[in-house]
């Protein structure tokens, strides 16, 4: 079955959250719409459709909901609208400041003993352009959710600025000659004022969240330099194509995926990956485009363009989870369906109940306006998307992808984590993990070892030389070089026949090693691998024995020490045998070890740990996607496979398991900001409704009170962008150690 095709719809005109539920459901309508989900802080719908389905109809369907919406538009277009509305919004905020001053100063300075109200005729002149031009856009957002058989946010503010102002113009018409009724133009005036500044701080502190997708879109150049045949040409980005050569000159950011072709430089990789310290490249090594170049001059064969690049495949998963809901958000649209219409139901029932009471019309109408003028559901709409924005946002920042809100949301729950040990807690990588040489001279079984060995691409010849190299050794060179099939390497040495390799090598030349025996017993229990080396003329005896092992990542000891202090057991779950599973787990201080899995068995095991909690599988490889799957949460550790990270809900861009710890906490920062929010969000309205239906709110206070409700609620979810991980990585030493 072919997965759905994804469209993208910026949306103009929403409000609050009853906007965004009629922007989903008029898009759910439209035949071939699987999944619409509106996003009220960043404007978007996602809209998932099956078959073929002409992108108009959708645009439609939003028109006819009431709201604006566009095809998906060029970032920069994007940015530039959202600059003109944001400031045109500052210029109406402050023409309405400017004419509701005069009508409410006089309520200022009444305290101070300063008594004097405006004429009627001026409150009217200054009233009428706050309440029909710079109101005009409550006006038809209200007339289109009425025509829509639906309510919003607008509707209550038409509503009860209408009423107070035309209650005023009631009063003043009504009023015997030469005397000074109350009036009310104020607090019409002051209310739309308020409102004015709510959304504008709104709109401010909403852009803020969005800064992480802006931070990475900025890495993209724009052009390259290109190099055909020795000439270097500027072209834009548009006309490379896979396999140009590249030129990058120091202080220059990658332009595109690449591989060094010519050329020893660093980079900085920081806004993409979170490393910190500069990555030294020289030819053969990768590179990533918006990663910026150092000292170095570079050519880079191009590997990748476009939406093929790491950094575009970046942003669009920061941007998939900015989209998505939260599970918990559920519970927040049912609310929002039925809000505005309760709201209107108040305040018919608070003008009853005070007419009924005795009071007079005015004094009734009052306290039903301000009931209308008080409910906020701009605030519940914000609550748990601008806490998701803001923390994938500040999390992308730090090397940690998140793909989903779900995952974002369910991670702070995690009790359990599983961990795949080769790539993910150790390096894969062999190390030299013990050596004895029967003379004492263990640099003396180096130098012959590493002689041996000098130029081998293999493996445990890699980690002979890199010890040889670290100690500074001296290597000669050996005569007679010759590979023996399944046993190692053997060649002559100053006159000496010597040779490196396995137990069959050392049984086929009648050496037993009896020296060494028990040692190399406890060794294989380890789960090493072990190497002989070995004089065959003119004598013939055993000279030294090496034990391989992997070695632990950075990071690891110290990532599973963090999930121990918060109470989070941690599993080893591999296919290799079970002694070079001990030695990991032991170091690493991981008491539940699950060795010799097969790959397809991995997943059952992640399966029945579910049963006592909410679990997280962390792997890097093909035979992990299964067991990553399976998990509550899948966390792929950055150079895993793509497998590996299609089943992941988390993705890490540094291969640090430090970062395992840090995902976890951010999700808990970020659950906790939506409880918050939500708290705030509905204790505004829970307390304030009733005081308003009680008479002991009036109108100004209501608006100013509905503006802070929303600004509140964004501004406490922007402080989730301070957030840094415990114990960074980037302030610590690295930690390594020997493994299995």
């Amino acid at each position: 079955m072919p997965s759905p095709a994804i469209i993208d719809l910026p949306i103009t005109g929403m409000t609050c959250a009853s906007c965004a539920g009629r922007v989903e459901r008029a898009l759910r309508k439209v035949p071939g719409v699987q999944v619409a989900t509106v996003n009220l802080a960043n404007e978007r719908a996602h809209v998932e459709v099956s078959g073929q389905i002409d992108p108009a109809v959708l645009l439609a369907a939003v028109d006819k909901a009431g709201y604006g919406a566009s095809l998906e538009q060029d970032s920069a277009v994007q940015q530039a609208n959202q600059r003109q509305r944001h400031d045109t919004e500052r210029w109406q905020l402050i023409v309405a400041i400017v004419l509701a001053l005069p009508l409410v100063l006089p309520m200022i300075l009444q305290p101070f003993g300063v008594h004097g109200m405006l004429p009627a005729w001026l409150q009217f002149a200054l009233a009428t352009p706050v309440q029909f031009l710079l109101g005009a856009r409550f006006y038809i957002a209200a007339w289109k959710a009425v025509r829509d058989g639906a309510g919003n946010m607008d509707l209550l503010v038409a509503l009860g600025t209408s009423a107070g102002y035309g209650l005023s113009v009631y009063q003043w018409l009504s009023a015997a000659p030469g005397s000074m009724p109350h009036l009310y133009f104020e607090a019409s005036a002051v209310v739309i004022a308020l409102v004015l500044l709510g959304k504008y701080l709104e709109s401010s502190a909403k852009r803020q969240t969005a800064s992480a997708i802006r931070a990475l879109e900025a890495l993209r150049p724009d052009r390259a330099i290109r190099l055909v045949n020795g000439q270097e040409a500027n072209v834009a980005i548009s006309e490379l194509s896979v396999g140009d050569t590249v030129v990058v000159k120091p202080g220059e950011r990658f332009p595109v995926d690449g591989e060094v072709i010519e050329g020893q430089s660093h980079a900085d990789e920081a806004l993409i990956s979170g490393e910190s310290l500069p990555v030294p490249k020289q030819p053969g090594d990768r590179v990533t485009g918006g990663a910026i170049n150092g000292e170095g001059r570079l050519l880079i064969s191009t590997r990748a363009l476009g939406a093929e690049t790491v950094l575009a495949r970046i942003i669009r998963l920061v941007e998939a989870a900015q989209s998505a809901k939260a599970p918990i958000q559920k519970l927040v649209d049912k609310v929002s369906q039925v809000f505005v219409p309760v709201v209107l139901l108040i305040a018919v029932a608070t003008l009853t109940g005070w007419l009924m009471a005795g009071a007079s019309l005015e004094s009734a109408l009052i306290n039903a306006v301000t009931v209308l003028v008080i409910a906020c559901p701009c605030a519940l709409g914000l609550a748990t998307p601008t806490a998701i924005m803001a923390g994938t946002g500040v999390a992308a920042r730090h090397g940690i992808l998140i793909k989903d809100a779900e995952a974002l949301e369910r991670a702070h729950e995690v009790t359990t984590v599983v961990f795949d040990k080769t790539g993910t807690l150790t390096s894969g990588t062999p190390r030299i993990a013990h050596m004895v040489a029967l003379d004492g001279d263990e640099n003396n079984v180096l130098e012959l070892a590493g002689a041996l060995q000098r130029g081998s691409e293999h493996p445990l010849a890699k980690a002979v030389l890199d010890v040889t190299a670290e100690r500074g050794l001296r290597l000669e060179a050996v005569g007679n070089s010759r590979a023996l099939a399944g046993r190692g390497i053997a060649g002559t040495l100053q006159g000496r026949e010597l040779a490196l390799g396995n137990h069959r090598l050392l049984q086929e030349n009648g050496l037993n090693g009896d020296a060494l025996h028990k040692r190399a017993q406890a060794w294989e229990a380890e789960g090493r691998t072990l190497s002989w080396l070995i004089e065959l003329s003119p004598q013939r005896q055993v000279l030294g024995l090496f034990a391989f092992g992997d070695t632990l990542k950075t990071g690891a000891v110290e990532a599973i020490a963090q999930l121990n202090a918060r109470h989070i057991s941690s599993h080893l779950l591999t296919g290799d045998n079970r002694g070079s599973a001990r030695v990991v787990a032991q170091a690493l201080g991981i008491s539940d070890v699950h060795a010799e899995v097969l790959p397809a068995d991995k997943a059952a095991t992640v399966v029945s740990l579910k049963e006592t909690g909410v679990v997280a599988m962390v792997g890097d490889g093909i035979n992990d996607a299964p067991a990553l799957a399976a998990a509550d949460i899948g966390i792929a550790m950055g150079g895993g496979t793509d497998v590996a990270m299609h089943a992941a809900g988390i993705t890490l861009m540094r291969s640090d398991p430090r970062l395992i710890p840090a995902a976890l906490d951010i999700s808990r920062k970020t659950y906790a900001k939506i409880r918050q929010n939500l708290f705030w969000a509905f204790f505004y309205n829970l307390i304030g409704i009733p005081l308003a239906a009680f008479g002991l709110l009036n109108p100004v206070l209501a608006g100013a009170a509905m503006a802070l409700s929303s600004v509140s609620v964004v501004s406490n979810a922007l402080l989730l962008k301070t957030w840094t991980p415990k114990d960074d990585p980037k302030d610590k030493p690295n930690h390594t150690g020997d493994a299995s």
